[in-house]
């Protein structure tokens, strides 16, 4: 190669190193979502990639025996981000399937209400940071049925109802709400007492028109079901398209969780998962998610800033009289195997 070439082609081989690297660092400016749907406004996804030009590939789960499945199976690849429930977190950080988050990275930690941190399923918030809570419990059409007239789980089981019940495609959530009408734990790992609740479950049936966690409000709207299991905030957003709809904290006691964001073991793009999750940390975007989605924020900042009506709204911020009896959910290990064996046999069965 003659001088003048090679003066030439040397500048030229490092340009196109220089614009590899380039598009190799701006191909990175992704950040891969796995969350429950309808649980993250879209303008708060544009919103984070307005200002960190980091793009969010979002894909949606509902249940968490969904989402465990899929990481469980790509050993904690795939996905950056993912929001499993507590006791979901606890099973998830024991089988290493959890990065450890570096809270260091978080300036808006400190945002958080310390009553929802350094929980049992998660003790000094190692694997996980909370992103929403909430409970499970009763919505009724009033327009069909009488409010008070239904208090209790027990309720569901009227032969009135036949055909009107919605059950949230849970096996936790339907499982814990039977047991609760036995009078036995909803964590109970005894075989025995997982098997009344589904004999007690069996006795159900006949009330139950269709199982639904993806949009559970939908069809209490469009009149397919009157009565049923809901999350509050599905209940929420069913009052906001029409009044009618009213929800109810059980006697027996409503179930309750919180949703949490944690980083897969083999994820990718760890330092923008840490970015989104200090951006979904700060008080404006934690107070546009509950307003608009109607789940309670752990962010006590976020809080201060809510609407007044939000806020005092029983729906999302229950009194204490409502969640007396309530309970949160936990991690019941290999029992789950007994409750999955009874919860195909049931639905199956029908």
């Amino acid at each position: 190669m003659n001088r003048i070439l090679f003066k030439i082609a040397v500048p030229a081989v490092f340009i196109l190193l220089s614009l590899c690297i380039a598009s190799i660092a701006a191909a990175k400016q992704e950040v891969y979502f796995y969350n429950w749907s309808e649980y993250l406004p879209e303008e708060v996804i544009r919103q984070f990639t307005k200002e960190t030009g980091i793009k969010v590939i979002y894909t949606t789960y509902d249940s968490n025996e969904a989402m465990y499945a899929k990481i469980r199976l790509l050993d904690g690849k795939g996905y950056d981000l993912v929001v499993p429930s507590g006791y979901f977190v606890n099973k998830m950080g024991r089988e290493g399937l959890l990065r450890e988050i570096d809270k260091s990275r978080l300036n808006n930690f400190k945002n958080l209400d310390a009553q929802h941190t350094d929980r049992p399923f998660d003790p000094g918030n190692r694997y996980s940071i909370p992103y929403l809570w909430g409970s499970t419990g009763i919505i009724v059409n009033s327009a069909e049925i009488d409010p008070e007239t239904v208090r209790s789980w027990a309720d569901l089981w009227k032969p009135e109802f036949k055909g009107k019940v919605l059950l949230l495609n849970d096996v936790r959530d339907v499982f814990f709400m039977s047991l609760r009408v036995l009078g036995l734990s909803g964590n109970t790992t005894n075989p025995d007492e997982i098997q009344q609740a589904y004999d007690k479950l069996v006795q159900l049936m006949p009330n139950v028109r269709l199982f639904n966690s993806d949009t559970p409000r939908v069809p209490y709207i469009t009149g397919e079901v009157s009565i049923g299991q809901i999350w509050n905030g599905e209940a929420f957003m069913a009052a906001e398209e029409n009044e009618k709809f009213v929800y109810i904290y059980p006697t027996e006691g409503a179930i309750l969780w919180m949703d949490n964001l944690v980083i897969p073991k083999r994820a990718e793009n760890v330092d923008n998962a840490h970015a989104l999750i200090d951006f979904l940390l700060r008080p404006d975007i934690a107070r546009a998610i509950c307003e608009e989605i109607g789940y309670a924020s752990p962010n006590r900042e976020a809080v201060k800033l809510l609407d007044k009506d939000i806020r005092n709204n029983r729906t999302i911020y229950p009194t204490k009289e409502d969640l007396a009896g309530a309970d949160f959910q936990v991690d019941i290990g290999e029992a789950i195997v007994i409750y999955e064996s009874w919860w195909e046999k049931l639905k199956t069965g029908r």
